[in-house]
């Protein structure tokens, strides 16, 4: 039986090897076919290696390294934005202010400042080229690392992003597990991140700098229970310093600063989290400075508030909200909704602060799940690499329903098939009804579980 379980678990390694190695090199992202059946077999072995116990801890985080070094020449192909990354990182490089600079005007100058303008302008596409970049600084700090290594090479400077995002999946891989075992939960937990066949090809292969947000995010969640509250500050805000996201967590952190007896907070400690909370942002506008002025904060807000109020991609509740405005209204009413969808997410999160039962230590992580979950199921754009964060919480939570929606995500590739793209609604809807399928499943059976506990 153990020679059996080997040879199955070996068999589900060098398939996944062989698979990743088509993605990487091969795989045309246009054919949906290919793709999708490739990423479910994928996940067939992910869920076979999860449950082979008799695979040490070790031996699973080398598996990890080695899926994500396969990657390590290749070009992605289900994403463009990391000719974006080049071209900001070489604006850089040269002493140009990226959060002034548009890509669609510098490309009609007769002498570009920059090593492959042409290539990188046409790759990242007219939609990305008319609009200011709109990465935080300690993200524009990674790819200047890139072009101060690589800044004739477009292939080198990739070489160099994946390398980067591979050193912070390490990071994120080691201070996941220590943190699961300051919360007394299983290690092996952290493979449902680590091992995932979505944060692989995501992350490493597409060149995502979640990766790098998450690292720093994990980092300062390992060393608030340190209860070392100011260093774990300043690491948050370099997490929202990579990707602005974690700013919506902040104040869930209140939650740690609370006795957990009385679930009141003393003044002491409202001080101590009022002072979190600026490190925490001081440590962002410290990352800015260098850029700061007044028409770079102008186009910063601009661009970030592009993807609040302009494109639509993958949503869930947002579409049937948008169809009730058409119903009503006769045309796209994406103005008002994403008016209204910010503030009923502050709302829960306000909920999930102060009037959530802090049960235990691990409340923080579930609290932090559901929040980013909520506002993701009323966002208008939802990205295949934006489940990373959700995925790496749920680690050090009882829901699963994350891992599931890395499966699923798949299918809002479907819109590539098409040229130009186009997403067909009919996935987007078996993607979500599937995903909330499962969350009711997951819940009832942990309602189960806590009744027969209580009798």
């Amino acid at each position: 039986m153990l020679r059996r379980a080997k040879y199955n678990a070996t068999i589900c390694i060098l398939l996944s090897a062989f698979i990743y190695v088509y993605i990487a090199y091969f795989l045309d992202r246009t054919n949906f076919f290919l793709l999708s059946t490739s990423w479910i077999a994928l996940f067939i072995c992910f869920y076979i290696l999860m449950q082979k116990t008799k695979i040490t801890f070790s031996n699973l985080a080398g598996i990890a390294l080695l899926f994500r070094l396969l990657f390590l020449f290749a070009t992605p192909i289900l994403s463009q934005d990391f000719y974006r990354f080049i071209w900001d990182g070489r604006l850089l490089l040269e002493g140009l202010n990226p959060y002034v600079s548009l890509p669609e005007v510098i490309n009609q100058n007769i002498n570009i400042p920059i090593a492959n303008a042409r290539e990188l302008y046409a790759g990242m596409g007219q939609l990305n080229g008319s609009h200011y970049t709109n990465y935080p600084p300690l993200n524009q700090l990674c790819f200047f690392i890139a072009a101060l290594f690589s800044s004739k090479s477009i292939f080198g400077s990739i070489i160099v992003l994946r390398g980067i995002i591979i050193a912070s999946e390490i990071g994120t891989f080691y201070f996941g597990k220590k943190l699961l075992q300051k919360l007394q939960l299983p290690v092996h937990n952290i493979f449902w991140y680590v091992l995932n066949p979505f944060v692989i090809i995501e992350l490493t292969g597409n060149l995502h700098f979640e990766a790098v947000m998450l690292f720093f995010f994990v980092l300062g969640l390992y060393v608030l229970q340190l209860k070392k509250w100011k260093t774990a500050a300043f690491f948050i805000g370099c997490s929202i310093a990579t990707k602005l996201l974690p700013l919506i967590f902040l104040p869930l952190f209140l939650k740690e600063f609370i006795t957990k007896k009385s679930n009141l907070i003393t003044k002491k400690q409202g001080l101590q989290y009022l002072l979190f909370i600026s490190i925490s942002i001081g440590t962002v506008v410290l990352f800015f400075l260098p850029f700061l002025s007044w028409i770079v904060i102008e186009n910063y807000l601009n661009s970030v508030g592009l993807w609040f109020g302009k494109f639509e991609f993958n949503a869930s509740f947002y579409y049937i909200f948008r169809e009730i405005g058409y119903w009503f209204r006769g045309y796209n009413e994406i103005g008002f909704i994403t008016k209204i969808t910010p503030i009923a997410t502050v709302l829960y999160l306000t909920y999930l602060s102060f009037f959530r039962k802090t049960e235990s230590k691990k409340s923080l992580y579930t609290s932090m799940l559901l929040g980013l979950c909520f506002y993701y199921f009323t966002a208008t754009t939802i990205h295949p690499w934006y489940i990373a964060t959700p995925l790496l919480l749920c680690v050090f939570t009882k829901y699963k329903f994350p891992v599931f929606w890395s499966l699923l995500i798949v299918l809002s590739y479907e819109a590539y098939s098409n040229t130009p793209w186009q997403e067909n609604l009919w996935f987007v809807g078996i993607e979500y009804l599937l995903l909330f399928g499962y969350i009711i499943f997951e819940r009832s059976q942990q309602n189960k579980s806590v009744t027969i506990i209580y009798k």
